[in-house]
């Protein structure tokens, strides 16, 4: 039975309970956060509420097995994720530097978990207890379960699988799996046995012979051959469907690592129950006297509406690891969990989001996708929407117009995310307009990521004249309503595709809208993401085509410089690439220019405030004019 408190952290805690053993041990990479956003507290949620003990270590220390053993050996078995983030993105920026801080641990300081936490944690694991089930789970564990490209080693690894000497591995959103597994190895099977479990990856010394399989190229074949491992990768995207999807097999060395089919995804009814568990929806109070644990800021007065996502983006691994049918909880559901949020003393009235992967998506793509699964070989949104795609936002609309009506709530906001591409298709503008009258906090972020063909057709986002449509329609709206609102647009460099010749003309496009980014994302390659695919093999998987991938620290460099080409201490990038491009011609004077002629040592670029509000060229223009009256600027 489910308790209004914290699961046990310490002996302790056990013993209020009258617990002597744990069922299940949890060890996770993230600081104890009991709120539905973390991935640690509904998988304990979900255990518990069907009567298992169920005890958290949180963030242990690896140095020795000691700390592994706080909470005693379990009867059941031993679970372990790296936590919300994957344990090298979390550590590491795109450069490869140290981060100094982490949101997911005490007083957001870095250093609480190891790199390749899952691998490190199973280790100990195994040492403190030898003969306990170990289960995994988690993004890092999910998006690493075949043979797969490790940016930071710069190498192909083994399937997470062997390396971490794991019994079985669960990816993708693991409620239902969870409950199977423990049912199974509460009832005295064991854990060998268990390898019919949808949504579960397990190592066995010879492959299965019966089903329907298929047996991509293994470990040391992709490790030699680019283009098989970019075969792999195909035949793992277009697998992952839990109606179609076939088991796949990946020989490693002499023992095979087999993933069966994914589970299906929860119904309405199961996903409103999992968000109905009695979470604390905050930290353990342990970590007061550290500050807290920074991450929980954004999710504390936030509702996750769905999961999954049948969008394209190449770069994000959002699909392989959630999921392209969506689902969604019931308005009532969420109607609830938002007026419990009301009576929080933090509570000031704003509900911060209400949303997912993508916050416009309510329901599957179209009704086949619930009897025949998505389709193998084509998209829903890219690079135009299907012909059955079911395109409507009355259902969220409905749904946000009664979460403004509840006592107390002053705002609600959408910072999950809108794709622009599926609203700007809506024929109906209704929700438009109540996205820009109610639901925006001054500023919408969208992610067109690129403008250039090339481009955003590795990246599987639409057109920019998509985009361009969503730009002006958004500012029509706003004009008539007699509200100042602005787009930021989430801008991506370095992507596979994009040549200087590229990145030269996603900054000439800034120039001519007057938008200067504060912040560009470098591409990163990351496991479980067809963009890795292509920045490793030079491959496009999914036509096998021949990509460009921008791969020298000084060309990612000046691709990002190119897109904040107004910072005087990107100049001599920006004049680098602008050369390199045989594009002189923007090294000038004229209002096409994008930087001043080398005239002395003291080099500038066209100077104006930095921001990522929208601002008229023009505006930029007579500032300039201006500031010359004034004063001869160096150039």
């Amino acid at each position: 039975m489910a308790t209004n408190d914290f699961l046990p952290i310490s002996k302790e805690d056990m013993k209020k309970r009258g617990w002597e053993q744990l069922d299940f041990l949890y060890i996770s990479g993230d600081a104890y956060v009991d709120h539905p956003s973390f991935g640690h507290a509904i998988i304990t949620r979900v255990l518990e509420s069907k009567g298992y003990k169920v005890g958290i270590i949180a963030q242990p220390d690896w140095r020795s097995v000691d700390d592994f053993k706080r909470l005693g050996k379990p009867k059941l078995g031993i679970l372990i994720s790296s936590g919300n983030i994957d344990s090298m993105v979390n550590h590491y920026t795109v450069n490869k530097k140290p981060r100094s801080d982490d949101a997911y641990s005490p007083g957001g300081k870095a250093g609480y978990r190891p790199d390749r936490a899952v691998i490190v944690y199973c280790n100990r694991a195994r040492e403190a207890y030898k003969d306990v089930p170990i289960i995994i789970g988690g993004i890092e564990a999910s998006l690493r379960r075949f043979a797969h490209y490790d940016y930071w080693d710069d190498k192909v690894r083994r399937s997470i699988m062997v390396d971490s000497r794991a019994d079985l591995l669960i990816y993708g959103m693991g409620e239902k799996q969870i409950l199977s597994i423990a049912d199974a190895l509460n009832q005295g099977k064991k854990i060998h046995e268990i390898t019919d479990i949808p949504g579960t990856v397990y190592v066995a010394g010879v492959p299965p012979a019966n089903g329907d399989v298929v047996v991509i190229p293994g470990y040391e074949e992709v490790r030699a051959d680019k283009r098989k491992y970019a075969e792999a990768c195909r035949v793992q995207y277009e697998e992952q469907d839990p109606l179609r999807g076939r088991t796949i097999i990946q020989p490693h060395d002499n023992k095979y690592v087999v993933q069966n089919p994914p589970m299906m995804p929860l119904s309405r009814r199961e996903l409103d129950a999992v968000y109905s568990l009695p979470y604390q929806r905050t930290y353990h109070p342990v970590y007061e006297k550290q500050g807290g644990v920074p991450a929980i800021k954004e999710v504390q007065f936030s509702v996750t509406s769905s999961r999954g996502c049948y969008g394209s983006c190449t770069f994000c691994a959002l699909t392989f690891h959630q999921g392209r049918i969506v689902q969604s909880r019931s308005e009532a559901s969420i109607i609830n969990e938002v007026r419990n949020m009301t009576w929080h003393p933090d509570f000031k009235g704003y509900v911060h989001d209400v949303g997912g992967p993508t916050a416009n998506f309510r329901n599957e793509a179209c009704s086949k996708q619930l009897t025949s699964g998505t389709c193998k070989n084509r998209q829903c949104l890219y690079p135009t929407p299907c012909k059955n795609l079911h395109i409507s936002h009355k259902e969220y609309l409905n749904l946000l117009r009664k979460l403004r009506e509840i006592p107390k709530v002053k705002k609600v906001f959408i910072r999950s995310g809108i794709r622009y591409d599926y609203l700007i298709y809506d024929n109906d503008d209704e929700f438009f307009w109540e996205l820009c009258r109610h639901h925006i906090s001054g500023q919408l972020k969208v992610a067109p990521e690129h403008i250039s063909p090339q481009v955003l057709k590795r990246m599987g986002k639409p057109s920019r004249s998509v985009y361009d449509r969503f730009v002006n329609k958004f500012y029509e709206i706003n004009k008539k309503i007699g509200k100042e609102q602005y787009l930021v647009p989430y801008l991506m460099s370095s992507h596979p595709g994009s040549t200087l010749k590229e990145a030269v003309e996603l900054a000439e496009y800034l120039r001519d809208i007057g938008y200067h980014p504060e912040q560009v994302q470098d591409f990163y390659p990351t496991p479980g993401t067809l963009a890795t695919c292509m920045f490793y093999t030079g491959l496009d998987p999914r036509t096998m085509e021949k990509v460009y991938v921008p791969r020298s620290p000084k060309e990612k460099n000046m691709q990002r410089a190119l897109l904040q080409y107004r910072r005087p201490e990107n100049y001599e990038l920006v004049y680098e690439a602008l050369m390199k491009a045989g594009r002189k011609d923007l090294i000038g004077y004229g209002p096409k220019c994008l930087i001043r002629p080398k005239k002395s040592s003291s080099h500038s670029v066209r100077e104006g405030k930095k921001t990522d509000k929208k601002v008229g060229h023009k505006d930029l223009k007579k500032k300039d004019m201006k500031k010359r009256k004034k004063k001869q600027t160096k150039f």
